[in-house]
This record gives structure tokens, C-alpha cells and sequence, in this order.
């Protein structure tokens, strides 16, 4: 079982910042594919932005690359999104999700949007012109 719950999101004017956090319970992030996902209301769920543990390295969107970083905090169980230079066509919900991962290689970065497992309630993001 892992819980996940979103925190930092808010209304910002474009170009502001804002750093989103998933808090993690119930397994390390160390064991987790972990990726964020945003959503804008009547349109698909997308991909922003994934750790991908098993091989060490990270996927950011082609949409939001150069002003979105992510990141994780082991220590503290919770990764985090940072997003700078706001558009408003990053207005959505944004959720974190996650997978448990088998300890092989080259697994978290195979996985499709439905194959994550666990998903935060979400946090709303609102970009203003």
C-alpha cells in the first residue's frame, strides 16, 4: 500500500513559480517509479514529468522541458515538481503517481499512464495572463 498526497499548488500570474510536493507513505520512494501527470478539464490526463528509479535518471515532457524540474527528497519520502516560467497552459490538476518497481532495470520507463497504481488526490494549479 502507498499513499501519496500533493501539496504546493495555488493561482500564479505567468511567469511565476510555484514547487509542487507528493509526500509518500508506505514504501521508499527508493522502491517507486514515481512520475507527475496534470490534467486541464475535458482533456486527456498528460505526462509531465517521471523518476525513473530503477536506472537513475528522469523524464520531463517535451511541453514543459527547460522549466519544469523534478526531483525527490529520500530523507523526507516526497518528491517534488518545480515549475518555473508559468504558462497558462499549464493550468490543470496536477497528480503524482506511482508503481512499485521488481528491482530490474529499464521497468519504470516502459510504464503507460494506466500502469501507475497509486495516485494522489491532486492540487490545482492556475495560471493567470
Amino acid at each position: 500500500q502507498v499513499q501519496l498526497v500533493e501539496s504546493g499548488g495555488g493561482s500564479v500570474q505567468a511567469g511565476g513559480s510555484l514547487r509542487l510536493s507528493c509526500a509518500a507513505s508506505g514504501y521508499s520512494l527508493s522502491r517507486l517509479c514515481m512520475g507527475w501527470f496534470r490534467q486541464a478539464p475535458g482533456k486527456e490526463r498528460e505526462r509531465v514529468a517521471a523518476l525513473y528509479t530503477d536506472i537513475g535518471s528522469t523524464y520531463i515532457g517535451d511541453s514543459v522541458k527547460g522549466r519544469f524540474t523534478i526531483s525527490q527528497d529520500n530523507a523526507e519520502n516526497t518528491l517534488y515538481l518545480q515549475m518555473n516560467s508559468l504558462k497558462p497552459e499549464d493550468t490543470g490538476m496536477y497528480y503524482c503517481a506511482a508503481r512499485i518497481w521488481p528491482l530490474s532495470g529499464g521497468y519504470c520507463n516502459t510504464l503507460r499512464p494506466a500502469d501507475y497504481r497509486f495516485w494522489g488526490q491532486g492540487t490545482q494549479v492556475t495560471v493567470s495572463s
